[in-house]
């Protein structure tokens, strides 16, 4: 799943970026890079609180959507990937077959959002069930 996280930066600070889906969820860096690495494993362990409690994980929204919000005014947004079949579970490999062309739909569609094919058949799964949580 892919977040829009936005990022402030001052004269004299670090990047400090934040998660709108997330409240609470927060991070910083020395450099914009790793401002947007540490935040991908703050998303992560804000995820794994929430499943570890039994919450659901909450839908992205769209940049378009928290740029009315004025608290993340002057900020520059970005998007950043986490892997949600990773969280609150032990992967499992598994040997499943599927047709090439629908292999070839699945990877097109992780590729536009940034996914990998696991997390994207993960989440299609989850979604497909009517979770929107990991068990």
């Amino acid at each position: 799943m892919r977040y829009p996280v936005v990022i402030h930066k001052d004269k004299t600070s670090d990047y400090g970026v934040t998660v709108p889906d997330l409240p609470g969820c927060f991070s910083a860096g020395e450099t914009l890079e790793d401002a947007l690495t540490l935040v991908v494993e703050a998303i992560e362990c804000h995820l794994e609180g929430l499943l570890l409690e039994g919450d659901v994980i909450p839908e992205a929204q769209s940049v378009e959507v928290h740029q009315q919000n004025k608290d993340f005014a002057g900020g520059t947004w970005a998007l950043v990937n986490v892997d949600l079949s990773k969280l609150a579970s032990k992967a499992k490999r598994i040997n499943i077959t599927l047709p090439e062309r629908v292999l070839a739909l699945v990877d097109e569609q992780a590729k536009r959002e940034g996914d990998s094919r696991s997390g994207l058949l993960a989440r299609a799964v989850l979604d497909y069930i009517g979770r929107n949580k990991v068990a």
